[in-house]
C-alpha cells in the first residue's frame, strides 16, 4: 500500500494529534478514527438531524442566561 501526504489545519492535526495512542502513528490513528464510519453512515445520521430543533426550546429559554451572580451577556 502506498501513502500520500494531505494538508490539515493545525487545528485538526491536534485533534488527530490527541486521540494518538502510544506507539500509534498519525496515519494509524485516523485510520483507527474513521474504520467503522463509512460516508453511508454519515448520510444516515445526517438524515436524523431535525433543521428546526432549537436549544434554547429545548431548555426553556435558560442557555445564555448568565449564573447567578454574573451580568448576562449581550
Amino acid at each position: 500500500m502506498g501513502t500520500r501526504q494531505i494538508r490539515v489545519s493545525e487545528d485538526l492535526y491536534a485533534r488527530v494529534k490527541s486521540e494518538t495512542r502510544e506507539g500509534e502513528t498519525l496515519g494509524e490513528t485516523l485510520e483507527r478514527l474513521v474504520e467503522d464510519y463509512s460516508l453511508t453512515d454519515f448520510a444516515d445520521d445526517a438524515a436524523d438531524i431535525n433543521p428546526d430543533f432549537s436549544v434554547a426550546e429545548a431548555t426553556d429559554g435558560s442557555v445564555g442566561v448568565a449564573p447567578p451572580g454574573q451580568e448576562p451577556q449581550e
